[in-house]
Parts: C-alpha cells; structure tokens; sequence
C-alpha cells in the first residue's frame, strides 16, 4: 500500500536527518458494537495541541507503564505466556501490553473488560466508585492491580484478541511500537465521560467514517484506515474469532520519493 504522505508528516520527512527514535511500546483497543449500519467502533479525535496524532479519530490506548509489567494485575483466561507465544515477545512484555490495552480503555472510555470471576463479566461500569477510581487511575494516583483488588475483579484476557502490530516510520520524532487489540463491548455497560485527550468521540459505523476519510471529511493515521477496513467485515459476535485466525506481523512504513513527491509504503500482505 502506497499513500501520499500526510501534511502533518511532511515537516519531519523533509527534516530528517537519519538519527532514529526508540519506539516506545503500547497498545490500542477496537472496541466494537453493532449497530443499525453496521459493526461500529468506539472512536475519539485527539486534541489538537497533543504532541502525536494530534486531530486524528484513534482507538483508545496509549503508551504500556512500567507497572503494566511489576504490578499484580488478576488475571483469568489466556495466561501471559500464551499471549507472548501469540504476540512474539517474551512473556513480561505480553502481560504488560494486555494490562495496558485494558487499562488504557477504561481510563479512556469507562469500559472495563474484567469481572468478578473467569466467566463473568461486568455489566455495569458507571457506579460513583467505579468512576472514581476511574479518574484516580488516569491521574496515576492509582495502580491498575490495586483497582481490580479492591473491587474483587480480575482481569479477563479472553475477551481480548490480538489484531496487529504497527511500528512509527523511523523519520518520526514521536514513535510507538503499537499491538492493535480487539474486543466487543460487554453487554450493559457504556462508554462514560469523555477522555481529556479528546474533543469529540463516538460510536462510528465503520464504513461511514472510511467514507468520511476517504472524502477528506475525517483524518486517521494509515494504521487506523487499515484496521477500521478489516473489521468492518466483521460483528460484534464474530471479531475474537476472527482476531484468532490472524498472523500477527510488524509493519513498519516506510518513506519514500516518487518523481519528487513523498509517500508512505507499507507491505501489508494477507493479514490472515
């Protein structure tokens, strides 16, 4: 796949000078539900005075913490071992970017994906203390593992699955090394208030917002376009066993200069 580089982009391409940023690691969640139209997604548009991706509609996530990694998380379902066998690191690393998938979802959308036991799960997220050790944990004051202990929930990996792995162009100042996860909304609960990272955010049948970029009406990040055109193929019902069937490979895009322009190239493959 070949695309014209973004403006946004354009600065630090014809700036760069060949030093190269470590990537820090994170993880991202397509959460969906469906709807009259379609599967939809949980979407928000970043702020436009943050430093990456800025005006862009992602999913929510965010960089993994040490302590995804150290804290004592509870845990049911696919082990940390599994996931690094499924995700291709070690298994410290695999338990640390699922903490951080589910960690970062609910802080940046209330939706919890744990629950009392190893086949329950919450129905309901918008109790007052819940949605206070929500803002706790997003202001850092909290740890994710003391959150789920306090409230006798653990974890559930199994309503995780793991979708892709996107690594920023080298030539970017701010990079991420990002595992794309999915999940369907459990039933009864509902996206809360707002993350201060964003300034608008819905529920978006996947095919109207494509046309939406496509028409220039909407700006996502290549990684964003591609995982919003596979899942749209998909329901609520049926995504963790299509995240099941998928080879998980790194794609890096790279720059490149055709008859004086600039684009991004990405070797995308067959996914499945």
């Amino acid at each position: 796949m070949r695309v014209p580089l973004p403006e946004r982009l354009r600065e630090h391409a014809q700036g760069y000078n060949g030093s190269v940023v470590e990537p820090r690691h994170a993880s991202t969640i397509i959460v969906v539900r469906d709807g009259a139209q379609g599967v939809e997604a949980y979407l928000m548009r970043r702020q436009t005075s943050m430093a990456f991706a800025a005006g862009m509609y992602v999913f929510p996530g965010g960089g993994m913490h040490p302590t995804d990694v150290t804290d004592d998380v509870p845990w049911a379902g696919p082990s940390p071992a599994e996931w690094g066998a499924r995700l291709g690191c070690d298994e410290s690393m695999a338990r640390g970017l699922v903490v951080a998938a589910v960690r970062e979802t609910f802080e940046e959308t209330g939706v919890l994906l744990a629950g009392p036991d190893a086949s329950t799960v919450l129905s309901d997220t918008s109790g007052a203390d819940l949605q206070a050790a929500r803002a706790t944990l997003e202001a850092g004051e909290l740890g994710f593992g003391e959150l789920l202990r306090s409230h006798g929930l653990v974890l559930r990996s199994d309503l995780v699955g793991a979708w892709a792995h996107w690594i920023t162009p080298s030539f970017e100042p701010r990079r991420y090394d990002t595992r794309f996860f999915v999940a369907a909304l459990p039933e009864g609960q509902r996206v809360g208030e707002m993350s201060r990272e964003a300034d608008h955010a819905s529920w978006i049948p996947l095919r109207e917002v494509l046309d939406r970029v496509e028409a220039g009406e909407a700006a996502m990040m290549p990684p964003t376009v591609v995982a919003c055109r596979e899942v749209a193929g998909h329901t609520a019902s049926t995504i963790l066993g299509a995240a099941a069937e998928r080879t998980i490979r790194t794609i890096e895009p790279r720059l490149i200069e055709v008859d004086g322009e600039l684009f991004l190239e990405t070797d995308l493959g067959d996914p499945a």
